[in-house]
């Protein structure tokens, strides 16, 4: 064989402990992309190491591995066997309650994806090069093949960006959309810079809401070293209250967030609220810092104050985003009620390939309709936000 040749050979493991960090993070973050904090090896390896992603959680490990001829680390996907469809955020109960009222089974499946976590980001992971595409379409062929050899009812791929879900499209997957809302940077110097783009009325709204959110109470950004040990035993009762008001159960544990902190503190926006009186905690917020995106994951209080929520989540993330640069901030999945306040409408994508071609035909013709909904959706909304229009 000529030693300048491309072969690939393809692997599967349990534990993202069984490859180098760095090895990872090179095919993850690659250099010149964007910094996605989730994909990052310290992120997804804690998720393991604590046990918020076992097997005992309905997380299983299969992470695929794709090397090159000189067994260098050139592609990989996060992929899970999952037992249940929650944490997904992508969701498809009612695909599994049709296929097992026809007499199917819908569990396990494949996901590859983000455990917890409802941000686009990179799936099909690998190193910008000439191969890409062939590591790409040989990753995917891993999954499909792993979905069929096992007798598993589907591969879902979650949180795509925008070329991923036309490139997998073009290979028959299904694609399926939704909406988030994201707050855009368009250069603000300030809070002020943004408020001055709003109409009249909804400007009004929002200094309104911002005061009435900062009497009595102040609020503070912590990074780095300035997050402690007791920092965190304060958000995790946060965490827990609102998690288990949401989804009966937190998904994380409190280990979790000491590794989180341990190894991404500077990754990390955690905002408090304090009472100016007695300088009392009273809610938080935690953020995770991307190279152009501030991501909100979660929050909590331990009172109820006006406004408190939006401003420790939104207009704390605006602050942050503005002071440093950021383009973006992404505050998770749902919430109508963002779009008073500043923050727009976005489309998510997923793809997903079905194993029984009768019910991937059926979940097909779903699927246009609800494109049609989503896009119908984002339409309305766009045309609804808080800014001044042209003529304003």
């Amino acid at each position: 064989m000529d030693k300048d040749e491309f072969t690939l050979s393809i692997s599967i493991i349990n534990a993202l402990s069984e490859v180098d960090r760095d090895d990872w993070n090179k095919i993850a973050n690659p250099e010149g992309e964007s910094y996605d904090p989730f994909l990052d090896w310290d992120f997804l390896q804690a998720l393991e190491e604590t046990g918020c992603v076992s097997p005992q959680t309905g997380w299983a490990p299969y992470h695929i591995l794709a090397k090159d001829q000189d067994d260098q680390l050139i592609g990989a996907c996060p992929m899970y066997l999952k037992s249940h469809s929650q944490g997904e955020f992508v969701f498809d109960h009612s695909w599994a309650d049709a296929l097992e009222r026809a007499g199917g089974r819908y569990y396990p499946k494949l996901l590859i994806g983000v455990p917890f976590t409802p941000v686009t980001g990179r799936r099909r992971l690998c190193i910008p090069s000439p191969n890409a595409t062939l590591v790409k379409d040989a990753l995917l062929q891993t999954a499909v093949k792993m979905t069929s050899d096992n007798n598993l009812s589907s591969l879902h791929i979650n949180f795509i960006d925008a070329l991923e879900y036309e490139e997998l499209g073009a290979q028959s997957l299904l694609q399926r959309t939704d909406q988030q809302f994201h707050w855009e940077n368009d250069n603000y110097n300030n809070f002020d810079d943004f408020l001055n783009v709003l109409a009249s009325r909804k400007r009004k709204n929002l200094k309104k809401e911002r005061a009435q959110a900062q009497d009595g109470i102040i609020y503070e950004h912590l990074t780095g070293d300035q997050i402690t040990a007791e920092h965190w035993d304060i958000f995790y009762d946060y965490y827990t209250d609102t998690g288990a008001r949401k989804w009966g159960s937190p998904y994380l544990n409190r280990d979790f967030f000491t590794l989180l902190g341990q190894r991404m503190s500077d990754k990390i926006l955690l905002v408090f609220a304090r009472d100016t009186e007695d300088n009392r905690p009273i809610a938080g917020a935690l953020n995770m810092i991307g190279s152009d995106t501030l991501y909100g994951r979660y929050w909590g209080c331990s009172e109820q104050r006006p406004c408190l929520h939006f401003e420790t989540c939104y207009y704390q993330a605006i602050d942050f985003a503005i002071a440093h640069g950021l383009k973006r901030v992404e505050a998770g999945a749902q919430g109508g009620h963002k779009l008073a306040r500043g923050y727009s409408p976005s489309p998510t994508y997923s793809a997903h390939w079905i194993a029984n071609e009768s019910f991937s035909d059926a979940i097909a013709q779903y699927l246009t309709h609800e494109r049609e909904q989503v896009e119908s959706d984002i339409e309305y909304l766009g045309q609804r936000t808080p800014f001044r229009k042209s003529e304003d």
